[in-house]
């Protein structure tokens, strides 16, 4: 989700992952190219309360390699004339090729540790993470997804548009009922932003990737 613009001149970080041995996660039927989400997004701050309703729409999906990318549309921005999309891209963290600290995008392993454990789904997790970023830790049965999406571009406006994405989502996915929650995640924003998301028949998110040329 695009929040508003703040300057800020700190360098990223380099990426933290693990290259280890492990099988890709077992896919879900409902984490699959073409499934659609609508949800909301909390984006109050101390001066006032504010929500944007939220469709987010996978566009593609490769276990092996612990990647996944979509759309997100927001479509009640105050300050936008029209919904604004994003294009987003995924790390699935599985043990293998991502973990559950981020190592980059201006995240420390306490960000990290303060943001995974707002999901209750974590706390089972958390001592093996803090221990080793959950490195020994067999996900592929797990009934939950835990991944990070970041914005990389918008789509149906420029960047002068008076929005950010430089920010990231912590993003935690139900494999029983295809429900997703995520905290937004930028030192220059209001912290623990919340996404929340239903998924929804595939078709009827309100917008697609190809409606839009790219600015």
């Amino acid at each position: 989700m695009p929040v508003r613009v703040v300057e800020s001149n700190t360098p990223a970080q380099v990426s933290g992952t693990d290259p280890g041995n492990r099988s890709p996660l077992p896919p879900s039927s409902l984490l699959g190219a073409g499934q659609a989400f609508s949800g909301t997004q909390n984006v109050s701050n101390q001066q006032k309360e504010e929500a944007w309703r939220v469709n987010v729409q996978i566009q593609g999906i490769d276990l092996e390699h612990g990647y996944l990318c979509g759309t997100m549309e927001a479509l009640n921005v105050p300050m936008a004339d029209t919904p604004v999309i994003t294009f987003w891209e995924g790390e699935i963290v599985d043990g293998k090729n991502y973990t559950f600290y981020t190592g980059k995008w201006e995240a420390t392993r306490e960000d990290d540790m303060r943001h995974w454990s707002k999901f209750p789904s974590f706390s089972p997790l958390q001592g093996q993470v803090e221990s080793d970023g959950g490195r020994q830790l067999d996900l592929n049965n797990y009934p939950y997804i835990f991944m990070r999406w970041k914005e990389q571009y918008f789509v149906n406006v420029g960047t002068d548009c008076g929005l950010t994405i430089a920010g990231f989502y912590y993003v935690c996915f139900s494999c029983s009922d295809g429900s997703i929650s995520g905290f937004y995640y930028d030192p220059n924003s209001s912290p623990f932003q919340k996404l929340e998301l239903k998924t929804v028949n595939e078709g009827r998110s309100g917008f697609s990737f190809s409606s839009y040329e790219l600015q």
